[in-house]
Parts: C-alpha cells; structure tokens; sequence
C-alpha cells in the first residue's frame, strides 16, 4: 500500500513539473509578445508624431508658398515677351547645316574665280560636312558712322518737287549683319515684314550663306573699307582693288548667295565717299543684275552722283534705327522713319539683330498701322 502510495506522489511531481514547464513557457512567450507590442507601439507613435508635425509645418507655410508662386507667375508673365525675345537672340550651338568654304583671293589663276568657286560649293554641298566650328556671337558696334547730319532725308533727294501719292506710305526696314541662326529666330519671332542682310561667309561665320538660302528674300551685307573702324571684316572691298578684283568679288557673291537682287555696305566710309571706286562696284553690280542700296555711314557719299551717272534711281537709307542701343532710343527712331515715310511716301530705316532693337520693334507694332511695312523690292 504504502508503494502504491509513493508511486502516485512521483506521477504527480512529474505532471506539476510538465505544468510548470509549461507555465514558464506561456509566460516567456506572452513576456516577448507585450515587449514587441510597446516596441511596436512606441515606434508607430513616433511616426505618427513627425507626420504630424510635418503637417503642422507645411500648412503654415502654405500662405508663404502662395504668395511667393504668385509673385513668380507675376514676375514671369511680366518678363515673358522679353525672356523669348533674349532667348531667341542666343547663339545657336547646335547648328549642323553643311558649311561652306572660305572664298580667298588669288593674284593669279588659271582657271576663273567663279568656277572655282561653283565648284567648291557644289562639292560640299554634296559632302554635306557638319559645320564644326561655332559662329562668333554678334557683337560689333551698330554702324561704323559719325553721327553726320543729313541735310535731307535721302527719298526726299527723289521726290523734291512730287507730292506725296494717295497711296499708303511705305516703311522698308532691313536688319543688317545677320550671320547665325539666332539672328534669324529672333527676327522672324516679330511676324513683321523685314528684310535680311546677311554677312557674306568667313572665319567666324562660315554658314551664312547657308541660312540664307532657306530664306525667300534678303539682301548681301557688303563689307567695304572704312575710314576708321577696327572691327573689319574678312574680305572687306578697299578703295584700290582693281575693277577685275571687285568682279571677281561680286561674281563669287552671286554664287554664294544666287537669289541676292540688293547689296548694301557693311561699314564703308571711305569706300562709298571714292568716286572711282563706286563706278567699279556699280559695274560689277549692274553684270549681276544687282542693286546698291547706300547705308550712308557718311554724309560724303559718292552713291548718288555716281549712280545718276549710270540712269539707276539712289535708293539709301534714311534712318539709323539703333546706332545708340538704348530701346527708348530705338523706339524714337522708329517713329522718325514712319514720319519720314508719311511725309515722302517712302523710306528705309536699318537696323541690327540687338536685344534692344528687337524689343522696340516688337513694342512698336501698334506704330506700324499707318504704314505698309515692305521687302526693299517693293518700295518703288
């Protein structure tokens, strides 16, 4: 009995042993189940904090946010028309017309300097070669010009003794030393009439011809010599070229620029005051069935006595729109060549693809509704 006894004990330490063990375990894990709720608890707290600080602080500075947008869009519309018009006036970097080559004078050749230069083109025209070096950026001064009154405007000279027609005046505006695409961006973004005056090739602007080409109108820009200007051209016609020189010079023009029909001096003081060497240039325009037109860089200009020597009409600038490049400046001279224009029935103002120049003109729409702005073809 008392064995039977014993057993039954030892059977029951055993199941309170196993009780316990599993007592502990229950308690271990319920143990690890709380810790990682406060832990998960405390963390989700925490983010939740910061959210809602992160609110907190955005809203007040939402009011801040508004006005400085606000301003921003103020400031944006305001500047918007003079933002395009700058950014339209930057240099193009990105240009990949074929290039074409440098002309180069030569004392002597056996084969003409036309040919050669019909040749040349055609020849990297067919390459097409990526033009690889960037144009210089416009940066030379308006005109080389004296600040010379004029004592009447030149299409007065014409119509001295005519009154004005019934007909709507016109205003002939050329923009001179167009040279990269940027000039031409900038003056096709005005959606006026005007006519472009490209700058023959050279070092720094090899692709001017190029570009003009995709154009429907425009007009040569001649360098030619002046009587002090530091800032010279490449290929610049002087006093004492010969008749054959200035030929051959204008010969190559045409072919680089074969729908050009009018040539006006870049510079040219002292090669438009020589009598001798403006009969030599109007012989070599009258061959190619072009036209001078006479940017008066001075009031001693032999154009008009030369060309009545010759039965062609003078047609010359009568308005410098920004030798000074203030926009104010600019605006006024444009409202000088609508008076002149009204008053003769004609008249040519010239200007330069500046910042300034551009703004004016667009600024200036509203002026032009009492004048027919044209190409130079049309204004006779």
């Amino acid at each position: 009995m008392a064995k039977r006894r014993k057993k039954d004990i030892d059977n029951n330490l055993k199941i309170l042993t196993y009780v316990a063990w599993f007592l502990a375990a229950v308690a271990v894990t319920l143990s690890i189940l709380i810790a990682g709720y406060y832990l998960g608890y405390q963390s989700a707290k925490d983010d939740i904090a910061k959210q809602t600080k992160l609110e907190k602080q955005k809203k007040q500075n939402i009011p801040q946010m508004i006005e400085e947008s606000i301003k921003k869009s103020e400031t944006n519309t305001s500047d918007s028309v003079n933002n395009r018009l700058k950014e339209v006036l930057k240099k193009d970097a990105n240009t990949t017309l074929p290039s074409i080559p440098l002309l180069e004078k030569q004392e002597k050749q056996e084969v003409p300097v036309v040919n050669k230069v019909k040749e040349e083109v055609l020849k990297t025209k067919t390459k097409e070669e990526v033009l690889s070096e960037k144009a210089k950026e416009y940066s030379s001064a308006a005109h080389e010009y004296k600040d010379e009154a004029l004592d009447k405007p030149p299409q007065a000279l014409q119509r001295e003794n005519k009154l004005v027609a019934s007909k709507r005046p016109k205003l002939a505006i050329i923009i001179d030393d167009i040279s990269i695409q940027s000039h031409i961006n900038a003056v096709n973004s005005l959606g006026l009439t005007l006519t472009m005056s490209f700058l023959p090739p050279s070092k720094g602007r090899p692709n001017s011809a190029n570009l003009a080409a995709h154009e429907s109108q425009y007009m040569v820009h001649l360098p030619m010599e002046a009587q002090d200007f530091s800032a010279e051209e490449d290929f610049t016609l002087r006093i004492n070229d010969s008749q054959q020189d200035i030929s051959n010079r204008i010969k190559e023009l045409k072919v680089l620029f074969p729908k050009v029909k009018y040539i006006n001096n870049h510079t040219g003081s002292k090669f438009t005051s020589n009598e001798i060497a403006m009969n030599k240039l109007i012989i070599a325009l009258k061959e190619n069935s072009i036209y001078f037109v006479d940017s008066r860089t001075t009031g001693q200009t032999a154009a008009p006595k030369v060309l009545k020597n010759f039965g062609l009409n003078y047609i010359g600038r009568d308005v410098f729109l920004d030798h000074k490049m203030e926009k104010a400046y600019v605006v006024g001279q444009i409202k000088e060549a609508i008076r002149i224009a009204k008053k003769y029935g004609t008249a040519i103002a010239i200007g330069h693809p500046h910042v300034n120049t551009i703004m004016a003109l667009h600024e200036s729409k509203n002026l032009f509704k009492d004048v027919d702005l044209v190409y130079i073809d049309k204004l006779n």
